[in-house]
């Protein structure tokens, strides 16, 4: 095998790279107006890689750099979804952003940055990788928020986002640091080895557990770890919120198979994370649902939404078994693709010096454009879980996997928690078809964005109508050997 070949997994990853480094160069030389060629090259790129993706044999797990890195059916996959989410960041965000001098080549490389660590996070074999991955999307992340200088409240959202963030990053590597004492690896497969032969040292090894758990639940907003998800949520600008809540879901989902289910998914130690987890689920669950319900700020209930949501892709994982991991991917992709829906809605409505992140912003908005009105009420019964669209089959996947382990009473919570989450879903819905509009103003918006989040908004539905193939998808890439 040539040099050439043993970095053949990480193409995507490399390729990547390279084209962050020709917007950077590209970007120097380019006036305000010609911005646009930036923006066309960084979503160009991002879709090259996805293509990338599709051409990699997926079918056995293939090593680089010493086997710190994975490419996989669950990496390629997740990626993938990755590459196309952040690619519609971007186009969601076009005109969002130039309205707000937010139009520049840092906007485009950080996204592309943040991109390129999730890549990282979905294909870490080894704790060091994982962990690189997380910081380099993180950083992107604090360094987009905070891009809106001006802004009191972005600032302090970045602060606020930083501050805990490196909490959470200092628990994770805590924890890490416990795991190696307790194995003597970072690398995953052999920390599941001499686990699964007895030669871990458990006390430590229990400790360690619980740093990484903690540091999982600060990343995917979990409560009680959710603190800084609302004020984040709201005080950055809403394209970057889009960022933040759509696509990083998928590397973080990712983040918890990687280091729970590969390297600490060993039977003696399962059942330690299973209870832990179902703490964080349920408390996750009813907090985001009830607290949801006295939000007036459209971004601060998509956040707590946010929480309660982490609370449903947890239930499937806890449930350890093949069809529970599938049916939380499943999820995870279902909800990327519904946030994304959310918030470029919230985008559309936006025009220089309006933010339409109220609720009362979206009354009438059947009377201003039935079409808009129609496609958000997809994304609303989505995020409720109301057939027929693919919210429900969402949350029925991972529901009949937590039955399925014998975990009934908390299937049974978790459906009522649902039903209570309706409401704030069901009173959006209300608001925009039985009230008369505040705002009189047309929505204008360009042909790419529109015809976007109508797609976005069908494949809702067609995906709700028909989702075997997705859920096929989900259920070969997390196949774990048992």
């Amino acid at each position: 095998m040539t040099a050439l070949d043993s970095f053949a997994p990480a193409m995507p990853e490399i390729f990547l790279t390279a084209m962050i480094c020709l917007v950077l160069l590209v970007d120097l030389f380019l006036t305000d107006e010609q911005r646009g060629i930036s923006l066309g090259l960084a979503i160009a790129g991002l879709l090259a890689t996805a293509g990338l993706l599709l051409d990699q044999d997926a079918r056995t797990a293939q090593f680089a750099f010493n086997g710190m890195y994975v490419a996989d059916g669950m990496s390629n996959v997740l990626k993938l979804f990755i590459c196309v989410a952040v690619a519609m960041v971007l186009i969601y965000s076009r005109a969002y952003v130039k309205e707000r001098e937010l139009y520049r080549g840092e906007f485009f490389v950080l996204a592309m940055f943040a991109a390129l660590g999730m890549m990282v996070m979905a294909s870490g074999a080894h704790m060091l990788s994982l962990y690189l991955g997380l910081e380099l999307l993180s950083l992107s992340l604090y360094s987009m928020i905070a891009m809106q200088r001006d802004s009191a409240k972005a600032t302090e959202a970045a602060m606020k986002y930083f501050v805990l963030g490196a909490l959470a990053s200092g628990m994770l590597l805590y924890g890490m640091s416990m795991i190696y004492g307790a194995t003597g690896s970072l690398h995953l497969a052999e920390i599941a080895r001499k686990i699964g032969e007895g030669q871990a040292h458990s006390t430590l090894l229990v400790f360690g557990l619980v740093f990484i758990v903690a540091g999982l639940g600060f990343k995917l907003g979990a409560v009680p770890f959710h603190m800084w998800v609302p004020d984040v949520y709201q005080g950055a600008p809403t394209s970057i919120t889009l960022m933040i809540g759509s696509a990083p879901k998928l590397a973080a989902f990712a983040f918890v198979m990687r280091l729970l289910v590969e390297a600490l998914g060993a039977k003696s130690l399962a059942v330690e994370w299973q209870s832990m987890l179902i703490i964080l689920a349920v408390l996750s669950m009813a907090i985001g649902n009830i607290t949801a319900i006295a939000q007036t700020n459209l971004k601060r209930m998509l956040a707590y939404s946010t929480i309660s949501h982490m609370g449903f892709l947890l239930l499937g994982v806890l449930s350890d078994s093949n069809e529970g991991f599938g049916a939380s991917m499943f999820y995870v992709v279902v909800y990327t693709l519904t946030a994304l829906g959310g918030f470029g809605m919230i985008l559309l409505l936006s025009r220089k010096g309006f933010e339409a992140e109220n609720l009362e912003d979206f009354k009438g908005l059947n009377r201003r454009d039935p079409w808009y009105a129609f496609l958000m009420l997809l994304i609303m019964f989505s995020m409720a879980g109301v057939p027929p669209t693919v919210g429900f089959y969402a949350k029925l996947s991972v529901l009949q996997a937590v039955v399925d382990a014998g975990m009934i009473k908390l299937a049974v919570v978790a459906v009522l928690l649902s039903l209570i989450g309706a409401f704030y879903y069901l009173r959006l819905i209300k608001i925009m078809y039985f009230e008369e509009p505040v705002d009189g103003a047309a929505i204008v918006a360009g042909a790419d964005a529109r015809f976007l989040i109508s797609a976005n908004g069908l494949a809702i539905l067609v995906l709700g109508i028909v989702p075997g193939a997705l859920m096929a998808l989900c259920q070969h890439a997390v196949l774990i050997p048992r």
